[in-house]
């Protein structure tokens, strides 16, 4: 059994109130071979909500103390994710999950890419606060571009 980011599995969860569904993640959910989680909605973030992006470096940087996530109008949102994360990941760890696929370029869940904190479109290098954070706890990671290299592995 893997994990799946909420909006890959079809749940109307993003910032802008829109899923970004992959129907085969989706399938594995209903079949029982995955459950989802949304670190952000776990945080208590609403949906819909104003767009966050990390601002100072990346997720790693957001639990070093380093850098904040930010709403585009400049509200800290920083606690709310880290909080998403820890639930999340104690979500995956009573499920006996050791692998997620998670949404790519999300201030949460990216795993190569977020958005560069200038809310400007550009991407740079990096993880969200929750990947940082299920990184940390040894937690095998997949981001939604890779998502094949880990499903007939796990089903």
């Amino acid at each position: 059994m893997i994990g799946i980011s909420a909006c890959l599995g079809g749940v109307c969860c993003r910032y802008d109130g829109q899923a970004k569904e992959i129907t085969a993640l989706k399938k594995l959910v209903e079949n029982d071979h995955a459950i989802l989680v949304c670190p952000e909605i776990l945080g208590g973030l609403p949906i819909p909500r104003e767009p966050a992006e990390i601002r100072g470096g990346d997720g790693f940087d957001v639990w070093d103390g380093g850098a904040k996530v930010l709403t585009k109008t400049g509200e800290d949102m920083t606690a709310m994710f880290k909080q998403g994360a820890i639930t999340a990941y104690q979500k995956l760890v009573e499920q006996n999950i050791t692998m997620i696929v998670l949404k790519e370029n999300s201030p949460s869940c990216g795993s190569k890419s977020i958005y560069d904190g200038t809310f400007s479109g550009n991407h740079q290098n990096g993880v969200g606060v929750a990947t940082a954070y299920f990184i940390s706890k040894g937690l095998n990671v997949v981001s939604e571009n890779d998502w094949q290299t880990v499903v007939g592995r796990e089903k």
